[in-house]
């Protein structure tokens, strides 16, 4: 069963693997072990608060004070937990795609000279998105730990679901300091060797959708200063092998200087840049920072930055991984509500829906699809058996306000 007892889950893994992947854990007791009304989890720090949820082990609110002290909930999601497995048009909001993030091209790959077919769930069954139509982020976790400033979720996948060989275990741990949001994303392969390539999916608005004068996310501005590559992909976004440059000054340069989202959206060469008759972004950048020799991903500096010019809220994250997607919410369409903790109400000019570029999604995760492009060599990173080291997913996000952003969109600087 995809959903076991968290005692039976420890009991699963050897002593030597568990302390691989985690060590110790914080305790389930404490001050912050009490679930809230609406079936969330709350932890805090100084500056900054969240809500979790066992379902795809999402986040459902995030509070950051804005540049003139408002607190802002800046991610997508629903009122009350419950909710997440009803409205299935609305997946991924804040959650852990699994087992395999992002696209599998034509719902297969090999291993060994062994072919594997997992569910198909997109453009007509031709590929697999997320790890198919039950991927970790339709499933119900258990919560394992829990503390007022700490959370971790844990998830036995057996052999054989949605195709995928061998079983996994997986620990995802979410951590509060003061500014700072922590994940640490664990898995083991248990009985056969098998593909992992996990991510967090989370959706941002930097304004809580509490900027009078747009609903959207387009003048976010977005830096990605290791980024001067991307994957190239088909028009169903499958990779197709190529590895292209993001010119200077081209709708994909983000890596030459910082610009808003919804700079390129007029031009020409931005029709078909998220796939056949898609206007926007649903792109993997590659994340370079291996020319200047070992590095330490915390000190290294952030690959990515985005940043609000009318609430300042910026955020900066950190991340072990080499690859970094950004969609632009281009299939949002007016039907998801936002949450109580958002927009404007009793005001019928401003709607509680989520419209089109109303949010950004930044996916710290490996080269998409690799399992099936063998010549880039990325199977160490993404193959694991039994015997070896885990995967390890770690990031941070790293919150403070930028009251020279909003000075500029005001007018104000001289």
């Amino acid at each position: 069963m995809p959903s076991v007892l968290s005692s039976a889950l420890f009991a699963l893994l050897p002593c030597t693997a568990f302390a691989q992947m985690y060590g110790s854990l914080p305790s389930i007791a404490g001050n912050g072990s009490a679930v809230m009304p609406n079936g969330k989890y709350q932890i805090s720090s100084e500056g900054i608060r969240a809500h979790f949820i066992p379902y795809g082990a999402s986040i459902s609110n995030l509070f950051i004070a804005d540049v003139h002290g408002v607190e802002r909930d800046i991610v997508l999601g629903f009122d009350n937990a419950s909710y997440y497995s009803i409205d299935r048009l609305h997946p991924h909001l804040g959650g852990v795609p699994g087992r395999y993030a992002n696209r599998i091209k034509n719902s297969t790959f090999s291993i060994d000279g062994i072919t594997y077919n997992v569910l198909p769930n997109e453009h007509n069954n031709n590929d697999t998105l997320h790890g198919g139509p039950n991927g970790w982020d339709w499933r119900n976790w258990t919560v394992v730990a829990h503390t007022v400033d700490s959370i971790t979720f844990s998830l036995v996948d057996p052999d054989g679901m949605e195709g995928f060989p061998g079983e996994v275990i997986s620990y995802v741990t979410y951590t509060l300091t003061p500014y700072q949001w922590h994940i640490r994303m664990t898995a083991l392969a248990t009985t056969k060797k098998t593909p992992i390539m996990l991510s967090s999916h989370t959706y941002w608005n930097l304004d809580g959708f509490q900027n009078p004068a747009t609903p959207l996310a387009l003048n976010h501005s977005l830096f990605l200063p290791y980024s001067g590559q991307r994957v190239g992909c088909d028009g169903i976004l499958i990779p197709n092998g190529t590895i292209l440059p993001n010119q200077p000054y081209s709708v994909n340069d983000f890596w030459s200087a910082p610009k808003q989202i919804g700079a390129n959206m007029s031009a020409p060469e931005m029709y078909g840049n998220c796939g056949t008759n898609c206007t926007g972004y649903d792109t993997c950048y590659l994340v370079n920072r291996a020319q200047d020799g070992p590095y330490d991903w915390r000190a290294k500096g952030p690959v990515a930055q985005l940043a609000s010019p009318w609430s300042g809220i910026q955020v900066d994250v950190y991340t072990d991984q080499e690859a970094f997607q950004i969609y632009s919410c281009g299939g949002q369409n007016g039907t998801l509500a936002l949450k109580e903790t958002q927009g404007f109400f009793n005001d019928s000019s401003h709607p509680r829906t989520v419209q089109k570029y109303g949010c950004v999604v930044m996916e710290v995760e490996d080269w998409i699809d690799a399992i099936n492009q063998p010549e880039w060599q990325r199977n160490k990173k993404q193959i694991f058996g039994p015997g070896d080291d885990p995967y390890v997913l770690e990031a941070t996000y790293e919150f403070s306000v930028n009251r020279t952003l909003v000075n500029m969109f005001n007018g104000t600087m001289h």
